[in-house]
């Protein structure tokens, strides 16, 4: 009886300690693409050693891909839209020096066979000294994409949003025919919204995104071409 317990607490344990199947780290399905583990999506980076007042050092994470021959790290700064590169050789970590209370976005790169394979990009907020809110990441902006072209008379401008507090409260669409559009199209609770345009005329648009604090930020600016 008691070797029949035994084996039955041991089984228990195997499938306790089992892996996690859920795919939490999101290849879509490209197994030569690097699946990412930490910083987590949508999450602040409270892990971070402090540098300095203003920075500090963060470890990025990802699981090997069979047979890679390098992995290259990109992280963005969500409030410059500025991208640093960085050659993490055969490792599957390295250490970044990053500005504290900033939002960051990441991605890994792997090279194989003479291609790169990019990993799905992931947001995370890089903790501050004593921060106990944080502003909604920056919009992206989904469509119409960049550069495009787009038949009228109405068009639907969609975004994306997320935020590590999850108290996004509204989005405000600025859109004209200016390169850093001022009109306001409209606030909105969705992440959805029609203009109506004329045929040939260049198009600008941006969101504000602001959360139940106040605080707020704007995406980048896109332009479309009206047909």
């Amino acid at each position: 009886m008691k070797k029949i317990l035994l084996a039955l607490i041991v089984t228990l344990a195997f499938i306790g300690c089992g892996s996690d199947d859920s795919g939490s780290g999101g290849t879509g399905g490209n197994t030569d693409a690097a699946a990412l583990s930490f910083p987590e999506n949508n999450s602040e980076c409270t892990t971070g050693v402090s540098a300095s007042a203003t920075q500090s050092n963060v470890t990025f994470q990802w699981n090997a891909v069979q047979g890679a021959e390098g992995y290259f790290v990109y992280v963005k700064n969500l409030n410059t839209q500025s991208t640093l590169q960085y050659n993490a050789t055969t490792n599957t970590s390295m250490a970044v020096t990053l500005n504290k209370a900033t939002p960051y976005s990441w991605y890994v790169s792997v090279n194989k066979n003479n291609t790169s394979v990019n990993s799905e990009t992931w947001k995370f907020y890089n903790a501050g000294d004593a921060v106990t809110q944080h502003a909604p990441f920056p919009a992206d902006l989904v469509s119409p994409a960049m550069s495009s072209s787009v038949t009228g008379p109405m068009v639907t401008l969609e975004w994306e949003t997320s935020d590590v507090d999850n108290d996004i409260v509204n989005h405000k669409v600025y859109f004209d025919t200016n390169t850093n559009p001022t009109t306001l199209a409209g606030t909105f609770t969705t992440q959805t919204a029609a203009v109506n345009v004329v045929a040939g005329g260049t198009y600008y648009w941006k969101v504000t995104t602001t959360d139940a604090q106040g605080n707020a930020t704007t995406s980048p600016v896109y332009q479309f071409k009206a047909l």
